[in-house]
C-alpha cells in the first residue's frame, strides 16, 4: 500500500482510538489533525473558536490537513469538521491515502459525549440535537470521501483496527465478504442511517 490511512467521522466516533491502535499495528505513526493544531497554537481549539472563531479554526485545519495528508505511512486521525472543506476533501484522497468513514450512530455518540466539554460545537447546545444537525450535515460528505465505511456500533475498537490492520495488509480492504464491519460507501451492504 503507499500513502497513509486517513480516518474521517463524527466526534466521538474513535478516530483517535482507533487511529492509536492501527498505528501501532502497522508500525506508522498516528498523526491526530486537532492535537497537531493545538500543539502548534499552543491553547486549545476550544479557545481559538472562542476568540477567533470557527472559520479562523477551518482555515487553520485546511493548511494542516494539506500538511499530513501528505506524509506517506502515517495514520492521520481527522477532526469531526474536515470533510466541510472540499480542499480537505481532494487531499484526504490524494498521495494514494485511504479514507475510512468510521460510523457511529447517534445515539452512540450522544451517549460518548453527553459530558464532553472540550468540543466547542457541542457547548451551550442540547448535544442529542446538535449531534443530529451535524450528523444529517456531514455524514453525505464522509461517505463521498471515504474508500471505506466502517459501521463502529459493532465491533470492539480493538476488532475495528485488527481488520482494517489485516485488510491494508493484504491491499484488499473492503474486498473480504467475511469484514462485515467494512463497506464500500454505497454498497448494498452498507449500514441502514440510524439516525
Amino acid at each position: 500500500m503507499t500513502g497513509s490511512v486517513a480516518l474521517v467521522g463524527m466526534p466521538g466516533s474513535g478516530k483517535s482510538t482507533v487511529g492509536r491502535q492501527l498505528a501501532r499495528l502497522l508500525g506508522w505513526q498516528l498523526l491526530d489533525s486537532d492535537a497537531e493544531i493545538e500543539r502548534e497554537l499552543g491553547h486549545s481549539i476550544r479557545s481559538h473558536f472562542e476568540q477567533y472563531g470557527e472559520e479562523s479554526f477551518r482555515a487553520l485545519e485546511e493548511a494542516m490537513i494539506a500538511r499530513l495528508a501528505a506524509r506517506p505511512g502515517v495514520v492521520l486521525a481527522t477532526g469531526g469538521g474536515a470533510v466541510l472543506r472540499e480542499a480537505n476533501r481532494v487531499a484526504l484522497r490524494a498521495h494514494g491515502n485511504t479514507v475510512v468513514y468510521l460510523r457511529a450512530g447517534v445515539e452512540d455518540l450522544v451517549r460518548r459525549l453527553r459530558h464532553d466539554t472540550q468540543r466547542p460545537l457541542l457547548q451551550d447546545v442540547d448535544p442529542a440535537i446538535r449531534l443530529r444537525q451535524l450528523f444529517t450535515q456531514r455524514d453525505p460528505l464522509y461517505r463521498a470521501v471515504a474508500d471505506h465505511v466502517v459501521d463502529t456500533g459493532r465491533s470492539s475498537v480493538s476488532a475495528i483496527a485488527h481488520l482494517l490492520a489485516m485488510q491494508l495488509e493484504l491491499g484488499d480492504l473492503g474486498g473480504n465478504a467475511a469484514a462485515s464491519a467494512i463497506h464500500k460507501p454505497g454498497s448494498s451492504d452498507d449500514p441502514a442511517d440510524s439516525a
